[in-house]
């Protein structure tokens, strides 16, 4: 077959590689080549297997005549003792059992999955554009391995990490790449590698791209999948790292012994190995190998001028995939590019993935008409700031679920709501606290609600509730009332006085404090301690995120930071208590609306503080005329 032809500029036509910056007025879709390497390949794999299958029916045929034509029986039958087969029999099944369990332990525990098996594409994933818009450049350019190795000469891209919270989609895009490439897809746990025998977790590694190599030249091309590789690539210890890469430099990485304490005694071994598999997918195996060991003993029969020569082996377009929530861990060089050469951090989605995430899952689900109109959709997206796809998947099971215990057959907004509300606060236990103890509660919740109205409207009230949800007596659940990135001082500001309200309630209503605000001092510390120690919102611009300690505690353990830390807390405490001294009258319709409801989600907190704050607005009624 000719070589494709080359462009006067000696690039291949309809071929873009990734990571090419393409000029605005040409359309970002890479289109697919008419016939790509890897159904080349795989057209002439089939194309062997079915040479050699006629091959070996040929040989069966030449047999099965020679033997009729000699008019001997076509089948030969032989004659054994069965008191000597008996013994025989026993032994070689022994022998079997014993090699079996030896090969049975460093066999690799992948599982293959054909193309058509895999029940997602990229169109199910949803959420994540920049990702999928880099994931579809990966697969073109593993369709055009060859193009892009022999008539370009880049080296293929043979490694993707995959990095990122649990949930937001790494596995099912490994999944969705192998088919949308049309490759077999070997799925393995990092953890079914481990091995209590010593040395059988680098057998399995090696059987594993043993299998993986085969796979790719027998289909034209494989993917392999590595889930949760942090388990057995861990850097090593005593590993001189450097800043190997311009992220690393950005975080201010530099080169330095790196030591721990805690490592399996195997680890280093294990790491070894995987990193001399990940450099050998040009390996020949099989009958290659095979014929590479006969021409090597007979070549050292014959003189130099004589020996047969080598050929180079073929090259099998394999892409390897490992996903892992802990990227930071892993030994450096695996990082390194030829080895895992691309990295991609899974976000989780911003309101827009959310919403098309909302539509995507309500497609499939049973849902009354008050979920299709685009304000509750949006209500949805809105209110699920931060949750990964496999959260707001759970939370509409969750909805389904309350749907089926009121008996309908569909979800309402209302059951999306109370599973949102279960998911973000825990399941209620009901209310068994002392009359005293339950107005205490009312008013330490009705103080953080109140401060947190006063000082950041912006700010969206979702749950007050002195009902017990885990641990928490009673809280107050409260976001930003739009998806920001970044926080300015008054908004730190806000949230250290928001942590003091309940203590400052408790203080004015009852004249002394109880433990209750423990939890919401240890708030209120951590961000004013970010305030002093990282963000240089109180008067030093020194970072104590750069000694690379816990801000906390390095902010705690430096004096003159500590009484940084302290001014902001103390002026916190008295805003607080002059805000709430003044609206008393709003704190006291808060507690009484919780004393009598136990729980407000939403707007009714909202309408609680808008009557109070009306009620005083209103003009006193002027007193009637007495007639004598």
């Amino acid at each position: 077959m000719s070589a494709a032809p080359r462009s006067s500029s000696g690039a291949v036509p309809g071929f873009v590689p990734a990571d090419v910056a393409v000029p605005a007025d040409v359309p970002a879709v890479v289109h697919r080549p008419a016939t790509h390497d890897v159904a080349l390949g795989r057209e002439r794999a089939r194309q062997r297997r079915l040479l050699r299958l006629a091959a070996a029916l040929a040989v069966a045929w030449v047999w099965l005549v020679v033997r009729a034509w000699q008019g001997r029986p076509q089948v030969p039958v032989f004659h054994v003792d069965p008191l000597l087969l008996t013994p025989v029999l026993f032994f070689v099944a022994l022998i079997a059992l014993l090699v079996g369990t030896q090969v049975g332990a460093g066999r690799s525990p992948h599982v293959l999955f054909r193309p058509e098996q895999v029940d997602v594409t990229l169109a199910d994933v949803i959420g994540i554009d920049p990702i999928i818009e880099d994931v579809r450049r990966s697969i073109e350019l593993f369709w055009t391995y060859r193009q892009f190795a022999d008539l370009m000469g880049g080296s293929p891209r043979r490694g993707l990490l995959f990095e990122g919270l649990p949930g937001t989609g790494k596995t099912m895009t490994a999944k969705a790449m192998a088919a949308e490439a049309g490759v077999p897809f070997l799925y393995v746990s990092a953890t079914s590698f481990q091995s209590m025998y010593y040395g059988a977790t680098a057998r399995k590694i090696r059987a594993y791209f043993r299998a993986l190599r085969a796979a790719a030249r027998r289909e034209g091309g494989a993917i392999g999948f590595i889930e949760e590789i942090d388990a057995i690539a861990m850097r090593r210890g005593g590993l001189m790292s450097s800043a190997s890469s311009p992220a690393d430099l950005a975080r201010g990485a530099t080169p330095g012994p790196v030591r721990h304490a805690i490592i399996s005694e195997g680890t280093g071994g294990v790491v070894n190995e995987l990193l001399v598999q990940m450099q050998s997918f040009d390996t020949p195996v099989g009958a290659e190998r095979f014929a590479a060991q006969w021409r090597e003993l007979v070549n050292l029969f014959l003189p130099a001028h004589r020996r047969l020569r080598a050929h180079p082996g073929r090259r099998a377009p394999i892409l390897l995939i490992a996903a892992t929530n802990r990227a930071d861990s892993l030994d450096p060089a695996l990082l390194r590019p030829g080895r895992f050469d691309r990295r991609l951090t899974f976000p989780t989605p911003d309101a827009r993935g959310r919403r098309a995430l909302v539509d995507h899952f309500l497609a499939r689900r049973a849902h009354e008409a008050d979920l299709d109109a685009p304000a509750a959709r949006d209500r949805v997206a809105a209110a699920t700031n931060g949750w990964t796809p496999v959260m707001v998947e759970h939370l509409l099971d969750e909805a389904l679920v309350n749907a089926l215990r009121r008996g309908a057959a569909a979800m309402s907004f209302a059951d999306v709501e109370h599973a949102r509300i279960t998911e973000l606060v825990g399941i209620g236990h009901p209310v068994t606290y002392t009359e005293g103890e339950q107005r205490l509660i009312a008013t330490h919740e009705a103080g953080h609600a109140v401060t947190a109205w006063l000082v950041a409207p912006r700010r969206t009230l979702e749950v007050l509730t002195i009902v017990k949800r885990g641990s928490a007596l009673g809280m107050l659940a409260h976001d930003d009332g739009e998806e920001v990135y970044t926080h300015s001082s008054h908004d730190l500001r806000a949230l250290v006085q928001i942590a003091m309200g309940g203590w400052a309630a408790e203080e004015l209503f009852f004249g002394d404090t109880t433990t209750g605000p423990a939890s919401d001092l240890a708030a209120a510390t951590r961000t004013a301690a970010q305030m002093v120690g990282a963000a240089g919102m109180a008067g030093s611009l020194v970072s104590f995120e750069a000694t690379g300690r816990d801000v906390v505690e390095a902010v705690l353990a430096d004096t003159r930071a500590r009484d940084r830390l302290e001014e902001v807390l103390d002026e916190a405490r008295a805003v607080v208590r002059r805000l709430l001294a003044a609206n008393r009258d709003l704190v006291e319709a808060l507690r009484d609306a919780l004393l009598e409801r136990h729980e407000l989600v939403g707007d009714e907190i909202t309408d609680a503080l808008d009557a109070a704050l009306a009620a005083r607005l209103a003009p006193a009624p002027s007193p009637g005329l007495r007639i004598a």
